[in-house]
């Protein structure tokens, strides 16, 4: 059964849950740093945003105290799950890694390595009835959540990245940030028949980055769509609904579970499945998982594939878009 956008979307306890930790965020902050943390709802800097190491508009952890850090980040919590900000946080931890890494192949890099580099952004007021978001970014981190009339809440889009992939060096050496995101990808390809492994296997080369990139409205055209749900067998049709869910499941589980209630109704037998780049570990690799109303995108090429981009975004969704809408009609045609 089909179900309206503002049905698909309702999570009051996660729209107040963000709302009382935007507000005792704001409320930790200083006059100037007000101004640099908060942004009017309309406009264009809602939607900016980047998972590569370059400068944004937002109050950054390295300007913070320690109880505005400590509020920044239970406000970055309030949209995650467990496991996803336990892996935010991970990420986040890669930067010095990354430091060191760089440091001891005496590398020279443009781009200032620091946990603490990551912004903090809050639009429109917290908790009225006026749709109101936030957004926390840095290298190889995106999130962005909106709220649409107190109730309703977008998730999307939800980049993670790592960098390295796996430690190389140093106590943690073997560590895999986003290990699953891989290792059940692969599950789902080595899996196939041949015949189905010549449908889902789309290019022999993986592209050097995801095709969506982080652009405004992800196309729905960008992504290759490959081997389809209904063409897979039961067990198979488990590992892609796998594969997906971990993307899914980043977010609180009020919102995982609206997402995933979004691409049900929208339908499985529609999912595709693609792979490019060769089969063998330690290549260069992409995938994608692309549906009537989203898609999943990783990409592992970079830095002898040891450097992962993943993301879920919507194509009518992401921002709210689709529940700004409604609401906009709404408040025209009460």
């Amino acid at each position: 059964m089909a179900l309206d956008v503002a049905t698909l979307a309702y999570a009051p306890a996660a729209a107040r849950r963000m709302a009382d930790a935007a507000r005792r965020f704001l409320d930790t902050l200083t006059i100037e740093q007000l101004k640099r943390a908060t942004f009017a709802f309309a406009g264009d800097e809602r939607y900016c945003w980047h998972y590569t190491p370059v400068e944004r508009n937002g109050l950054r952890l390295r300007d913070m105290n320690a109880a505005q850090r400590q509020a920044a980040m239970v406000l970055l919590a309030s949209g995650l799950s467990a496991r996803g900000a336990t892996t935010a946080g991970a990420i986040i931890a890669l930067e010095a890694i990354l430091h060191e890494w760089e440091s001891l192949q005496r590398l020279e890099m443009p781009w200032t390595r620091d946990p603490e580099i990551y912004w903090f952004s809050v639009f429109g007021t917290p908790g009225g009835k006026d749709p109101w978001g936030w957004r926390a970014g840095g290298h190889h981190l995106g999130l962005h959540f909106t709220i649409v009339d107190g109730a309703q809440v977008a998730p999307l889009p939800l980049f993670f990245g790592a960098n390295p992939a796996e430690v190389k060096h140093g106590p943690q050496r073997g560590t895999r940030t986003l290990a699953d995101e891989e290792d059940l990808a692969r599950a789902l390809l080595g899996g196939l028949d041949p015949a189905q492994k010549a449908v889902a296997v789309v290019d022999a080369i993986a592209p050097a980055d995801i095709l969506t990139k982080n652009y405004r409205v992800a196309d729905p055209n960008a992504a290759p769509h490959g081997l389809r749900f209904e063409a897979l067998t039961g067990a198979q049709r488990e590992r892609l609904v796998r594969l997906i869910r971990r993307y899914v499941d980043r977010a609180s589980e009020d919102l995982a579970h609206n997402e995933w209630r979004r691409i049900e109704a929208a339908g499985l037998e529609a999912v595709t499945f693609a792979w490019a780049g060769p089969e063998a570990r330690g290549h260069g690799h992409y995938y994608a998982v692309a549906g009537p109303t989203f898609v999943i995108e990783y990409d592992n090429t970079q830095n002898d594939a040891n450097h992962i981009h993943s993301v879920l975004r919507s194509f009518a969704g992401d921002w709210g878009e689709d529940l700004l809408a409604a609401h906009y009609h709404a408040a025209r045609h009460p």
